[in-house]
């Protein structure tokens, strides 16, 4: 008797199985391992696998994405106000507005730009951007960044500019921008790092909840509202293992750690580049 072998799945089954919530939960924490480790949320590693392991198109896996960050964003800044008092944020006001006059704009700009981009040239960008955050963030770690002499006009021009930048980098990839934000403050006023981490997400929390209302205009939003436990689940995973990364924080020397996640983000953006 000739017995019939299953069929094989199709790609929705598939997908859904790659969308459980155990496997949601493990990748969310080890993104959020990889970026606790140098002291980040690591929203830049879990973009791609939106895209490459969930099959989640461009603009949703960038609105879940944002979801996530909020998540992380909130989580994290009240914890950094143990080691970084809420006095000491207070003394630098005028940081957090200069840096915010800009990224705001910057991040209503970069939603809508992500909005009306064809698929193909977010995918591009996006690779492109992934290969940004991977220079930053072994230039930001290399060396001893200093601060600039800048007169206080200058000073202020620069912050509002960079803001800008970083609100649409940080918009158009759903992340909170701290790859860019903290090398921008210590270069630009000076903050000692341990400062400028907790700086960075003062700025990103207002920031992200500035594009997260843009895309929540777009019908890509319903991404999010289709997939809300799966988002909840991974963002949980994603806080736990930013907090386990913190705790782990320099236990692996930078110069094995640093390479090896800027080659992990320069493979992913081929990946991404690919979906184009």
């Amino acid at each position: 008797m000739q017995t019939s072998e299953p069929a094989p799945a199709a790609p929705g089954a598939r997908r859904r199985a790659r969308r459980s919530t155990s496997v949601a939960f493990a990748v969310g924490a080890a993104v959020g391992l990889l970026g606790g480790l140098i002291g980040l949320g690591g929203a830049e590693f879990r973009l791609p696998l939106l895209i490459g392991l969930f099959g989640f198109a461009a603009l949703q896996a960038v609105i879940l994405n944002k979801a996530m960050s909020l998540v992380v964003v909130l989580t994290a800044l009240p914890a950094r106000l143990f080691g970084v008092p809420l006095t000491d944020l207070a003394a630098h006001w005028s940081v957090i507005a200069n840096l915010l006059a800009g990224s705001l704009v910057g991040a209503w700009a970069g939603a809508t730009w992500a909005t009306r981009m064809r698929s193909t040239t977010l995918y591009r960008v996006l690779a492109g951007l992934l290969v940004l955050i991977a220079v930053a963030l072994v230039a930001s770690h290399v060396g001893t960044l200093g601060r600039l002499p800048l007169s206080p006009v200058v000073q202020a021009v620069a912050g509002v500019l960079a803001g800008v930048l970083i609100g649409i980098v940080a918009a158009i990839m759903g992340v909170a921008g701290g790859e860019l934000l903290i090398p921008t403050i210590v270069l630009l006023y000076g903050a000692d790092i341990k400062l400028a981490g907790s700086l960075s997400l003062a700025v990103s929390l207002p920031t992200m909840l500035v594009a997260f209302a843009r895309y929540s205009r777009d019908d890509g939003f319903a991404v999010l509202r289709g997939n809300l436990r799966f988002a909840g689940i991974m963002a949980m995973g994603s806080v736990v293992g930013t907090l386990c990364g913190g705790l782990l924080l320099g236990v692996v020397p930078n110069a094995v750690l640093l390479p090896a996640l800027a080659g992990l983000l320069f493979l992913s953006a081929v990946k991404v580049w690919q979906h184009s």
